[in-house]
């Protein structure tokens, strides 16, 4: 970890963690989880969870929650993506992420390269903070795991996606399964395939 960034956490035990899962695929919301450590707890095992088996992260994730000072996840719907863009949606459910921690986060540490606007506490973004923040890689556990579950829902009203195999994501097999049956109500419009599809039909 860089010096200024553990110089940050221990000036700030309330110090936020923040990252995002489902910009990329094609349907369903983008989510968003803020994070509170507790330093008197750490969570040896966090690693960037895009590393994780799905059933690691399923036990992190249920470790995070109980063992975090605060946490909150967050998303912005398919609608929301496809009237802002998917970046300033992104932005959004992070927004919404830290506003509705249990507790005020002193700082926040973003993952990526932006910081989204009207946050009530200083923040700023880190380059693959997921790697060297705990508290990003716990964000990004949260995250993923209720992504992952809301493609599972997603599978159940809409089953002839196969969204609880590719995730939403522009899959060989998801593509295929576009073009047979056309966009279901959670398919994100203003994604280029989509819209394609929505030209084509």
């Amino acid at each position: 970890m860089l010096a200024d960034l553990e110089a940050l956490l221990a000036q700030y035990p309330h110090l936020a963690g923040v990252d995002e899962a489902g910009r990329g695929p094609l349907a369903g919301p983008v989510f968003a989880a803020a994070v509170i450590l507790d330093p008197n707890k750490p969570i040896v095992e966090l690693a960037d969870s895009k590393k994780l088996t799905a059933k690691r992260r399923d036990v992190l994730a249920e470790r995070i929650k109980q063992d975090a000072l605060a946490w909150c996840i967050a998303s912005a719907s398919t609608e929301e993506i496809d009237q802002l863009n998917i970046l300033q949606a992104t932005m959004l459910a992070m927004q919404r992420a830290c506003a509705q921690l249990p507790i005020a986060p002193a700082f926040i540490l973003i993952d990526g390269n932006r910081v989204p606007q009207h946050l009530a506490a200083p923040a700023r973004a880190v380059v693959k903070g997921d790697d060297q923040v705990p508290a990003i890689s716990a964000a990004s556990i949260l995250a993923k795991t209720a992504r992952d579950a809301a493609c599972l829902v997603m599978h159940e009203q809409y089953p002839n996606y196969a969204f609880d195999q590719h995730k939403g994501y522009g899959t060989k097999l998801h593509l295929q399964l576009l073009q047979e049956h056309g966009p279901c109500p959670e398919h994100r419009r203003s994604f280029a395939p989509v819209k394609r599809q929505l030209q084509t039909d």
